[in-house]
């Protein structure tokens, strides 16, 4: 029986989501490192953001890691950025994900080497997080952002200058398990009643195993949004928060709007939960990892 070849997945998120030739820029960059086409390209202009999903064989999945940042790097500036989704760089968040052939080890290790030469080559300061993080405070990428963001001095990077880039900021570079970024529109403007609600739903406040959340404006559409990462799909399902999110918004007797994937989810089974039209509507094939890569 021929062996497959081991498959990483990486999701970069950049600090980019209103112009669309930057953004396509970025793709070409990653694309042409990786030898193949990406599987999927977000992008919002309310969080001004585009998050890239790519598999690759670990070497592969490296150099395109580091091109796509090196192109950030060159193309975006932090100091024009607004955006209402959190970040410290132009290349927010790098994270390396195990799929087939690979332990978390060996993601863990290609986020060091990827943060090693990103530091060296474009001088930006790197935090490691997640699996990969060598410093404990920064397991959490929220507590990182926030170390960050509220430290009367700039925290000791694991890789690179102690300062951020003039240009570039920061960036966070890790290894983690699957993770669906799952968000939902309410029809309303009122921004603290989309706040209370991700406070309700979030873990570290007593919510739903597994979901971090914020409250955004969306500008674009003079809405709100509940904006949620789900970390381990077998304890909260993008189902359960929806439905979550729904019970809460008919307390404040406000009406949900569309909810939105952002990326892929890891198998079919993370679509469980919705009727078949919503499901249908956000869990195409394309849309799941495990089918676009032929796992099951």
């Amino acid at each position: 029986m021929r062996k497959e070849p081991p498959l990483v997945e990486c999701v970069p998120n950049f600090s980019e989501g209103r112009r669309p030739e930057v953004v396509a820029a970025l793709v070409q960059a990653i694309e042409e490192a990786l030898g193949q086409p990406v599987l999927d390209v977000h992008r919002d202009v309310d969080h001004h953001r585009a998050v890239v999903t790519f598999t690759g064989p670990p070497e592969a999945v490296e150099k395109a890691a580091v091109a796509g940042i090196a192109e950030a790097v060159a193309r975006l500036d932090l100091r024009t950025h607004t955006g209402v989704h959190p970040r410290i760089g132009v290349a927010d968040v790098v994270p390396f994900v195990p799929v087939r052939g690979v332990t978390m080890d060996d993601c863990v290790a290609l986020a060091h080497r990827v943060g090693a030469q990103v530091a060296a080559r474009y001088d930006v300061p790197v935090f490691c997080y997640g699996a990969a993080a060598r410093q404990a405070t920064y397991c959490d990428l929220a507590a990182l952002r926030r170390a960050i963001r509220t430290s009367g001095t700039f925290p000791t990077p694991d890789f690179g200058p102690a300062h951020p880039h003039p240009t570039a900021g920061a960036v966070a570079i890790g290894a983690r398990d699957y993770l669906i970024a799952f968000n939902v529109e309410l029809k309303t403007d009122a921004l603290d009643v989309a706040q209370s609600i991700a406070r309700e739903l979030r873990a570290a406040q007593g919510g739903l195993p597994s979901v971090k959340a914020l409250g955004l404006r969306l500008a674009s559409r003079g809405t709100v949004q509940v904006s949620m990462n789900l970390t381990d799909v077998r304890q909260t399902r993008p189902a359960d928060a929806y439905r979550a999110v729904v019970a809460a918004a008919t307390r404040y007797a406000v009406a949900v709007g569309q909810p939105e994937l952002v990326g892929l989810i890891p198998t079919a089974d993370a679509a469980v939960g919705f009727d078949d039209r919503l499901r249908r509507q956000l869990f195409p094939d394309e849309k799941i990892l495990a089918r676009r890569l032929h796992l099951e």
